[in-house]
């Protein structure tokens, strides 16, 4: 991949030869959500936030199928992260069991899977969601990187089981996809 070489004229910087391209995100990128909620996978209750998830994604270009709903718990949630790596995905976003009840088990299962944590994401969403709602700090969400069948690895994030949780915390996560699976590839800083 060759970048341009900047040259700088009146008005701010121009390119000469061919542009760095960006990481195009779609079909083969293989997202995933996973919705974390006993009610939801007893059918108690609908899944409001893996939709949202799913429809936030697709907004931002980042397309994938509908949500996977599985119990609270350490094994379901690493059960269902590993399922979607195994697939091949490389980007596997969960809502739900982020809090602080005894079920909210979701970063403990997420946990063993990943090999890497990125602090600097789940600090920020809780950050913003801190401001308009203030127990969002009791979020325990992780974010990081895991190893995923077929290439040179995944990111997974847990993100709170609330719709707008999940709106702020796409729209986070959004511009770092494409360069965290840039770098994981190889890319460039």
């Amino acid at each position: 991949m060759r970048k341009r070489r900047a040259t700088f004229a009146r008005g701010g910087p121009r390119y000469c030869g061919t542009v760095k391209t960006q990481l195009k995100l779609g079909a083969e990128l293989g997202a995933v959500v996973i919705t974390v909620s006993d009610r939801c996978a007893r059918g108690e209750r609908e899944d409001r936030s893996g939709p949202v998830a799913v429809d936030a994604l697709g907004e931002v270009g980042i397309p994938c199928g509908p949500p996977r709903v599985v119990p609270d718990g350490i094994e379901s949630v690493a059960g269902a992260i590993s399922g979607a790596l195994g697939d091949g995905a490389r980007l596997v976003v969960t809502t739900g069991g982020t809090g602080v009840s005894a079920r909210d088990l979701t970063p403990e299962g997420t946990a063993t899977v990943l090999h890497t944590l990125l602090p600097g994401i789940s600090e920020r969403m809780r950050a913003v969601s801190v401001a308009t709602i203030p127990t969002a700090m009791l979020s325990r969400g992780l974010a990081g990187i895991a190893d995923s069948v077929g290439n040179n690895g995944a990111l997974v994030v847990n993100l709170p089981g609330s719709a707008g949780a999940v709106r702020d915390g796409v729209t986070i996560l959004a511009p770092l996809v494409r360069h965290i699976i840039d770098q994981l590839d190889g890319g460039d800083h």
